[in-house]
């Protein structure tokens, strides 16, 4: 059998983007699996949240942005530091810069790293990489909960760390007015989950829980469509969970029997393939995943930092 492509360094193919107003304010730019962003009115400002790869990525999508409004980017609210959400910061002008305190600590520790990781499995996000002026830096971190007051009759937008999941410093973003949940990657509807810098129980667990208890009728997860109704949302993140439960089951059995991990990769390979195969990305997450939950497993409490190295012999390992 003839080895897969590197993560998505075949995936070159441009993906059609759709801008819906998902309530009087409020956007979504979703993109057939690439990586969501979207954007919250205010009075007399905007909050963008997430960043797109490149300033290059993130000017084409203000564009589209200004045709509904033309008021300031007083906030930039990042979910998490991964590259691909962060690194287009430069293009939005932004007054303030929003993230939870550890993810800033994780640029600190392992941007670096992650940029070249990142834009070297996902190269067509990497956009005119030259673009990028520099490691993109909160100016304002929490550690719980932010409330932005959006003016007038608009109501607020809450920015809340709901636990371990995706990151160590994943938040989301709600609007409890409209009952929307901008959830980035802790939710994922119809696309894989990446889980290379994950806590796989903690998310499983009681940071899902506390994301279901807010009761959003409309989600934007990090990826795939926009989820509307109850039920749609409930079930998006019943898959989420789902995924994450069948790889700690199957990555779990094998270690237990002593087993490889290239055998827990296979194991949990077939387990999620019928289900999730089908997903954007799911090919280039799985061998990620798979080696973060081993280690979890296996006692390292924190993962291991990605490099484009280490991406490569994992792949090799588990995908060649």
């Amino acid at each position: 059998m003839a080895a897969k492509p590197f993560a998505s360094s075949a995936d070159l193919a441009t993906k059609e983007q759709t801008l819906e107003v998902l309530a009087d304010g409020v956007y979504a730019l979703t993109a057939e699996g690439d990586p969501n962003v979207g954007a919250v009115e205010g009075e007399d400002f905007v909050v963008c949240i997430e960043a797109m790869a490149t300033p290059v990525a993130a000017a084409r999508w203000l564009a589209r942005l200004r045709e509904h409004t033309d008021k300031p980017v007083r906030y930039l609210v990042l979910s998490h530091y991964h590259a691909v959400r962060v690194l287009g910061a430069s293009a939005f002008d932004a007054g303030t810069i929003v993230a939870h305190e550890l993810t800033r600590a994780l640029v600190t520790e392992r941007g670096e790293e992650d940029w070249a990781s990142e834009f070297a499995r996902m190269p067509r996000l990497a956009e005119q990489a030259d673009s990028v002026p520099g490691l993109t830096w909160p100016t304002l971190t929490f550690a719980d909960r932010l409330t932005i007051d959006l003016g007038g009759d608009r109501g607020d937008l809450v920015l809340q760390y709901h636990g371990r999941g995706h990151t160590e410093g994943d938040i989301t973003a709600w609007l409890p007015r409209q009952r929307i949940l901008f959830a980035g990657d802790l939710v994922e509807a119809e696309a894989a989950l990446y889980t290379g810098d994950a806590f796989h129980r903690d998310w499983a667990g009681g940071t899902l829980d506390r994301i279901a208890a807010l009761g959003a009728e409309s989600l934007v997860g990090g990826r795939g469509a926009v989820t509307h109704g109850r039920a749609a949302v409930d079930a998006a993140i019943a898959q989420t969970r789902g995924f994450l439960q069948v790889m700690l089951r199957e990555v779990g059995a094998v270690q237990e029997r002593g087993g490889t991990l290239k055998e827990a990769f296979e194991a949990t390979h077939a387990a999620l393939v019928d289900d999730y195969g089908q997903w954007p990305i799911f090919e280039h997450c799985l061998p990620f995943d798979v080696s973060r939950l081993w280690d979890e497993l296996s006692g390292a409490e924190r993962p291991v930092i990605w490099t484009a190295e280490r991406d490569r012999q994992v792949w090799a390992q588990l995908q060649g």
